[in-house]
């Protein structure tokens, strides 16, 4: 079975040719880090015309580094959500009209679903398992029993982690992305150095919130005697703040494996997947906390924690085992939850 992902839900435009014995026959990713550094962070229209300028060419380059035709192919897979809506319809629409073309199945796939089954195309991890979500826009811990099951045991009820990286790196001058640029410069600093509140900690649910402490470093940042941190100051407190987010996520993930145990007596595997997942200091964290409890830790490399392509044609793999195929009248989403059964989670008016 060999499936074509395209992958067009915020601000890198991906193809990939992926077959169901976990190859990567071909992939691209094309970046748009240049297009958004100017405004500091992602603009909707810009993503969605520069998806439209150079999905064609990518997919073209995939289909020809894999010497397969359109007829080899066994599915059509797209990110149908969620994301920001004007790329994901970019996605769509060329996924549709290469699926109705070539007379092959269409899948659309949930993108956090995809991240959600990286860890089963890359290290055949077996259902059930825990996983930590961690991106831009999405921070959550879920039980995952298999593909399309999925219970939800916390989310933040503010900022995903992501965001909050990106916003203390532009506090902090760092920079577009910021979450890269932050974890550079916190590798010269002391993370003792500022005391930083650990937001939720030691709460009975696994909830995660990261706007106090986000809105702590703002404190500091705007009180800096003389208004202008050095150096070394920066570093300190990019420190500092890394710090406090891993011993936040550590604490929200702990409880999550305990109750991850209630429900799976015998499960002993924790997966990372997202962005942030990329993270040297999350890892690290996460790997001491999984051996503390006698779990593994799975975490994909770090180009297929990023959104990419391969995630996506291996969802579309997942599902097209399972007959789970979708008709050409398919809607892309802007918001698609993973477990839509979850109750919301609610604090100072945030709903997630």
């Amino acid at each position: 079975m060999i499936v074509l992902g395209i992958e067009t839900s915020c601000d890198e435009t991906a193809a990939a040719i992926v077959a169901d014995d976990r190859r990567i026959l071909a992939e691209v990713v094309r970046s748009q880090v240049d297009q958004h550094a100017p405004w500091g962070g992602v603009v909707p229209e810009v993503a969605a015309r520069a998806h439209l300028d150079v999905l064609d060419g990518l997919i073209a380059r995939v289909m020809a580094v894999s010497s397969l035709a359109f007829a080899d192919l066994d599915g059509i897979a797209v990110t149908g959500g969620p994301g920001l809506i004007g790329g994901v319809i970019v996605g769509v629409m060329t996924a549709k009209a290469i699926a109705a073309a070539a007379e092959r199945p269409f899948i659309a796939v949930n993108h956090l679903e995809a991240h959600a089954l990286t860890a089963r195309l890359t290290d055949g991890v077996a259902f059930p398992y825990l996983l930590l979500l961690v991106s831009g826009g999405h921070c959550q811990l879920l039980i995952v029993d298999g593909v399309g099951r999925y219970r939800r045991l916390g989310t933040t009820i503010d900022d995903a982690l992501g965001e909050a990286f990106d916003k203390v790196a532009k506090l902090l001058g760092l920079g577009y992305p910021g979450g890269p640029a932050l974890e550079r410069v916190a590798r010269s600093g002391d993370p003792r150095r500022f005391d930083l509140p650990r937001p939720m900690r030691g709460r009975p649910d696994c909830h995660f919130s990261f706007s106090g402490l986000k809105t702590a470093v703002r404190q500091i940042v705007d009180t800096w005697p003389g208004g202008s941190l050095g150096a070394p100051d920066i570093a300190d407190l990019a420190a500092s703040f890394q710090t406090a987010a891993a011993d936040a996520v550590a604490d929200r993930t702990r409880r999550a494996i305990a109750m991850f145990r209630g429900v799976h007596a015998d499960g002993d595997t924790l997966v990372v997947a997202g962005g942030v997942a990329a993270n040297g200091e999350l890892r690290a964290r996460l790997a001491a906390l999984a051996a503390a409890e006698g779990m593994r830790l799975i975490a994909p490399p770090l180009a297929l924690c990023t959104d990419n392509a391969a995630m996506i044609a291996w969802a579309g793999i997942e599902r097209l085992r399972l007959g789970l195929t979708d008709a050409l009248d398919f809607a892309p989403r802007p918001r698609w939850p993973l477990d839509p059964s979850a109750p919301a989670a609610a604090f100072a008016g945030v709903k997630a």
